[in-house]
C-alpha cells in the first residue's frame, strides 16, 4: 500500500494553473525528493499532502484514506501519523525549545507533564541536541540547531511519514551534510517514509531513493537519481549541471 497517493491533483489560484492533473504514488519506506523550477508548486504539493491546503480538484490519500475521510477521531489519528519540517523551522518565537517540541504532545492531550518531559528530552537526543538546548529560545539558536529543534517537534508524535521543505536551505556545507546524515539515520532507525523538497543536488543524491521532477505543471518523471540524470530535459540538465562539471563523477546513491 502506498503511504501517499495523489490522483489527478489540479491546483488553481485564480487564473494561475499550478498543478495540472498530477499523479504520484509514494511507497512505504522510501526517500522521495521533489525537485523543479521556481514556481512549479513543490511546496504547495507538500502542503496538499499535509492537509494544510486543498487542491482545486483531484484526490490526496494518506495511508490509503482521503485526508478528510471519516469522523473527527479518525482524521485526528491520521494527522498524528505524519510530521512536517517547514523550510525555516517555523518554531514559535515566544516559546523555548522545550515548549516548542512539547506543543503537539500537549495538543494531543492525555499525557502527564512528567511524560511530556521525558518524551521531549528523548526527541532532542534523537536529533543530537544537548539537553540544555531545551531551555533556550529560538533566537539563541544557530540555523542548524533551529532545523534540529523543528525536526524534534516533527517527530514528537512518532510519525510514520516525514515531510521536509528545503531541509538544508540556509545551512553551510558542513551543517547541511550533518543534517542529511541525521535524516538518513532517522529514516533507517525509525522506518520512516520521507518526502522532501530540495534545490540542493548533494543533499538529493545523499538521500533520495527516487526523484519526482516537477515541470510544466506536472510530474515529468519519477525514478532513481541515476535514471533521472539520463533524461533529456532543460530543467534536469540545469539542475545537475554542477554535478556533471565536477572532475570526478559523484554517485553517492550507490551506497
Amino acid at each position: 500500500m502506498s503511504v501517499v497517493e495523489l490522483t489527478g491533483v489540479t491546483t488553481r489560484y485564480g487564473r494561475q494553473l499550478v498543478h495540472d492533473h498530477i499523479d504520484l504514488s509514494i511507497r512505504r519506506g522510501e526517500l522521495l525528493a521533489l525537485v523543479g523550477g521556481s514556481g512549479e508548486g513543490k511546496t504547495t504539493l507538500l502542503r496538499h499532502i499535509a492537509g494544510l491546503s486543498t487542491p482545486t480538484s483531484g484526490e490526496v490519500r494518506l495511508f490509503g484514506e482521503r485526508y478528510d475521510e471519516g469522523p473527527y477521531r479518525t482524521r485526528r489519528s491520521r494527522r498524528q501519523r505524519f510530521g512536517m519540517l517547514f523550510q525555516h523551522g517555523a518554531l514559535f518565537s515566544a516559546l523555548n525549545v522545550f515548549d516548542n517540541v512539547a506543543f503537539p504532545l500537549r495538543e494531543l492531550g492525555g499525557l502527564h507533564e512528567d511524560e511530556i518531559h521525558a518524551l521531549v528530552m528523548s526527541r532532542l537526543a534523537l536529533v543530537e541536541l544537548d539537553p540544555h538546548t531545551a531551555w533556550q529560545m529560538p533566537a539563541q539558536l544557530s540555523g542548524g540547531m533551529v532545523k534540529r529543534a523543528a525536526l524534534a517537534r516533527a517527530l514528537a508524535l512518532e510519525p510514520e511519514l516525514l515531510l521536509l521543505d528545503e531541509p538544508t536551505a540556509g545551512l553551510d556545507p558542513d551543517r547541511s551534510a550533518g543534517f542529511v546524515r541525521l535524516v538518513r539515520s532517522l529514516h533507517d532507525s525509525l522506518g520512516l517514509t520521507v518526502v522532501f523538497v530540495t534545490h540542493d543536488v548533494d543533499s538529493l543524491l545523499a538521500l533520495a531513493t527516487r526523484v519526482a521532477v516537477m515541470a510544466d505543471r506536472r510530474i515529468l518523471a519519477c525514478d532513481t537519481p541515476e535514471e533521472i540524470m539520463c533524461l533529456d530535459h532543460a530543467f534536469i540538465d540545469t539542475f545537475f549541471r554542477s554535478l556533471r562539471q565536477r572532475d570526478e563523477p559523484i554517485t553517492p546513491w550507490m551506497r
